[in-house]
């Protein structure tokens, strides 16, 4: 130390003694500063203020304490953390004593170094920790016999992070942060550590270490059980209760793997849960200690916290606690690397099995609860293989979500009409799936009926008056011919039908719509028809499908018209397997979806009637829609009608003479452009008469609008067949 800086600092401290002002404290910041431009060491700072007290209180009594405050102050300019050396004080004395008579100013310095209570280390540019004191190896485990520790060093647990620092400190000349670093003997512990360059190239850095693993982990377990009862309170999965449990585990405690064991009965195996690695997925992949010691754990009081030794060991491999509640549930807490628990580790996973239990029971009654809706939901709806053309899809939320009120019915209501309905009730559970039920059974028998769909939606209104929560439930309905094509629909505020034929783009069906159920009652609802081309696929569904937090639900609509349009070729199944696999989001549908896909193919007509004059008319208005249908034009419908309607004139005449009417049986189909009808009965026509007049003339009019017409009259019966082209012109030969 220069004379001049050891008479002002000599000055400073006996002023300071005499009055203990904020205003001559600051002269020791002051003097600390003019020693780092002075380039004056910490060390010669410390032995001359040693010194000049031991000469001052030779003259007159001297308060210690005071007098390190103001050294205190004075290092505190130079950054050098030296928090803590009050209590060394004690420690220095000892070592002092120790040090008198010992010649050499190298060994007085290091007593005075090894009586620091922090941690005292010094490193080179490279990173190397060249020397340490006494108190280092005491917080590390790691001595000076070892000198030097190159970098990484061996106590570092996040090597990224500390590559960050030593180039913070390469860069800036100083750091100060907390740290996580691994003992020796394997336990973790946390400490704070401040770094300053000492020598103007920046090749040598003097470090001081303190530990404060008890303030760490005493905040560390509050933060811990907090966040764990936060969020184990909404999981809705054991996966994700362990997951939590895992990540509060690995700061806290460093465990690397949580293992969930429950026996669901006694003499079946149990099911086991992983968080962590190394994974397994049964019982089997346990090893065989680790099950021998779980099978023991079983029949341990619920919220037992033990940790497990191997023979010999003073360390333990990990910790079994046992949750409360049933069934009964064991949990495994691997260390990292094998390593004594003490007594707040073991507070510590108290507290988190007694959270992780309460968590673990309100999972599973969520799942019980979850499971009986699902279970009453899939009871109601149909279970019966749907009508050709149809294909019907019933996907729940993913878990851990509660499953909500969709549901559909696909309903024959005679030998070419179909009952279609999809709806979905407001809320979510086993009330949802209630009210669904109760819904749906109306629909269908309502359906049943034969009213229009316009008429039993309003019938619907008033059934779901008298139903609690079933208010503004949606439905979509509609009958379907699928012999004509024509179907019938109105909506009680349902996501529209999509409809998808010839053409690039699908149609959304929009109208016929108006509000939700039970949102005005004794109001007509309106009624659309629409005539559905050969080939074409309708599509009827719930806003599962197409309904997304983060985009407008008529870009999902949009997608499904997509999907349609590019699989008019494919079957009803196929479209309602890729609409799902599509439309699915990454994670799982959020909400229920029910689809109902319907293809309509142009399949030849079949009527088989009595053969009486009251059925005729039937005949005709089928027959009529099946033609419409097929494309026919109006003049060719008027013609086939005509010939069609002779025929079975004919047979209900002539074919069951003096005897109970038999059937009468009429056929048309498609092919190649061409219309092929037939009409068959089983009985035996009149012999026509040579010169007929007005009746009779039946054939020969036939014979004049149609491009072929055959006759075969057995005694077993008749048949009549015609031919008509498409285009409408006669094909004669």
């Amino acid at each position: 130390m220069s004379p001049d800086f050891g008479a002002r600092y000599a000055a400073a401290l006996a002023a300071y003694l005499e009055d203990s002002s904020e205003r001559r404290l600051a002269v020791a910041h002051d003097l600390g500063r003019q020693a780092l431009l002075g380039r004056i060491s910490v060390l010669q700072i410390v032995e001359d203020h040693v010194r000049l007290v031991d000469e001052l209180s030779r003259r007159q009594p001297v308060d210690t304490d005071t007098a390190l405050q103001f050294l205190l102050q004075a290092l505190a300019a130079v950054d050098v953390a030296v928090r803590g050396y009050l209590e060394g004080t004690r420690r220095y004395e000892q070592q002092r004593a120790r040090a008198e008579g010992l010649a050499g100013r190298d060994t007085f310095r290091s007593a005075l170094v090894n009586a620091m209570q922090e941690a005292f280390f010094v490193m080179d540019r490279t990173g190397s920790v060249i020397d340490i004191n006494e108190a280092f190896a005491e917080i590390t485990g790691y001595d000076g016999h070892d000198l030097p520790y190159r970098w990484p060093h061996p106590w570092v647990v996040d090597e990224p992070r500390a590559d960050e620092d030593l180039l913070e400190l390469l860069q800036h000349g100083r750091v100060q942060l907390e740290r996580q670093i691994r003992h020796r003997s394997g336990h973790l512990a946390w400490v704070a550590i401040s770094v300053n360059v000492v020598n103007p190239n920046g090749t040598a850095f003097v470090g001081t270490m303190r530990d404060i693993t008890a303030a760490h982990k005493a905040a560390a377990r509050e933060s811990a059980l907090t966040r764990l009862a936060t969020a184990a309170g909404v999981a809705t999965s054991v996966s994700e209760v362990l997951s939590i449990m895992l990540d509060e585990c690995r700061p806290a405690i460093d465990s690397r793997r949580v293992i969930a064991v429950t026996w669901a009965r006694e003499d079946a195996e149990p099911t086991i849960q992983v968080v962590g690695d190394p994974p397994a997925s049964t019982w089997a992949d346990l090893d065989e200690s680790l099950r021998t010691t779980l099978l023991a754990a079983r029949d341990w009081p619920p919220l037992t916290v033990q940790p497990v030794s191997d023979a010999g060991q003073n360390t333990s491999r990990g910790i079994v606690a046992v949750l409360s509640g049933t069934p009964a549930t064991v949990l495994w807490l691997e260390h990292r690397v094998p390593r004594p628990v003490g007594i707040d580790g073991r507070r510590l996973i108290n507290a988190l099995v007694g959270h992780v239990s309460l968590a673990v029971q309100h999972v599973r009654r969520f799942e019980i609860a979850r499971e009986s809706s699902l279970t009453l939901q899939r009871a109601m709806l149909p279970d019966i293989v749907p009508p050709p053309g149809f294909a019907v899809r019933y996907e729940p939320a993913v878990r851990p979500l509660e499953i909500g009120g969709d549901w559909y019915d696909v309903l024959p209501l005679d030998d070419h009409q179909i009952g279609i309905i999809v709806g979905d009730c407001v809320g979510r559970g086993l009330p949802a799936a209630a009210v669904m039920g109760q819904l749906r059974s109306s629909a269908r028998a309502l359906l049943l009926s034969g009213a229009e769909p316009a008429r039993l939606l309003e019938n619907l209104d008033a059934v779901a008056a008298l139903i609690p929560d079933a208010y503004c439930a949606t439905v979509l309905l509609a009958v379907l011919d699928t012999e004509s094509g024509t179907l019938r629909y109105s909506n009680a505020g349902h996501v529209p039908a999509l409809l998808a034929g010839p053409g690039p783009h699908a149609t959304v069906l929009t109208d016929g719509a108006s509000v939700p159920l039970g949102v005005q009652q004794n109001r007509p609802r309106p009624q659309v028809s629409r005539q559905l081309t050969p080939g074409s696929t309708l599509m009827l569904y719930t806003d599962g499908l197409v309904e997304r937090r983060d985009s407008p639900i008529d870009t999902g609509m949009d997608r499904a018209c997509q999907v349609l349009t590019a699989m008019l070729d494919a079957e009803p199944e196929a479209v309602a397997d890729a609409m799902l696999d599509t439309l699915a989001p990454a994670d799982g549908y959020d909400d229920d979806v029910a689809i109902v896909v319907y293809r309509h193919t142009f399949a030849p007509l079949r009527i088989e009637l009595p053969a009486t004059p009251d059925r005729l008319s039937e005949v005709r208005a089928r027959l009529t829609g099946w033609l419409t249908a097929a494309g026919a034009p109006e003049l060719l419908i008027s013609d086939i009608v005509l010939a069609v309607n002779e025929a079975c004139t004919n047979s209900v005449e002539h074919a069951y003479r003096d005897r109970e009417p038999g059937p009468m049986q009429v056929y048309a189909d498609l092919r190649d452009g061409q219309i092929m009808l037939q009409v068959r009965d089983f009985g035996t026509w009149k012999t026509p008469e040579p010169n007929p007049r007005i009746r009779g003339r039946g054939l020969p009019m036939m014979r004049a609008i149609s491009a072929d017409v055959q006759v075969d009259n057995t005694r077993s019966g008749t048949v009549v067949e015609l031919t008509f082209t498409l285009s409408g012109q006669p094909a004669l030969t």
